[in-house]
């Protein structure tokens, strides 16, 4: 009798366990026999991917139209101020140097920016 206790509560603990793991969520799948499966979703951090994109596409693309609308020397002269700046200075001065992405963006947006 004690057995069979200790095997249900056992059991109602691996639920409880279970139910837990789901309170972030969960998916279902449908397996290979047609059986639904419910596992709980992967815990973790999860990031934006198309929010990070669009933040990079939007940086690269104020990059290229600065660099198109100043021109490269003028560009180029005021990164090297940064350079020689502080530390966030210079490492403004590194994001902001020029990249093949950005001189592609400014030469195709340079005539409409002059």
């Amino acid at each position: 009798m004690a057995d069979s206790f200790a095997d249900f509560d056992n059991r109602l603990k691996n639920i409880d366990r279970a139910h837990r793991k789901m309170d972030g969520g969960y998916t279902t799948h449908v397996g290979k026999d047609g059986l639904i499966v419910v596992r709980p979703r992967r815990g973790g951090v999860r990031l934006p991917v198309k929010g990070m994109m669009i933040l990079a596409l939007g940086f690269f693309g104020f990059k290229g139209a600065l660099l198109g609308h100043l021109g490269p020397q003028t560009y180029t002269d005021k990164v090297a101020v940064l350079a020689a700046g502080s530390a966030v200075e210079q490492f403004g001065a590194w994001a902001m140097s020029p990249d093949p992405a950005t001189q592609v963006i400014a030469k195709t947006l340079a005539p409409y920016l002059r």
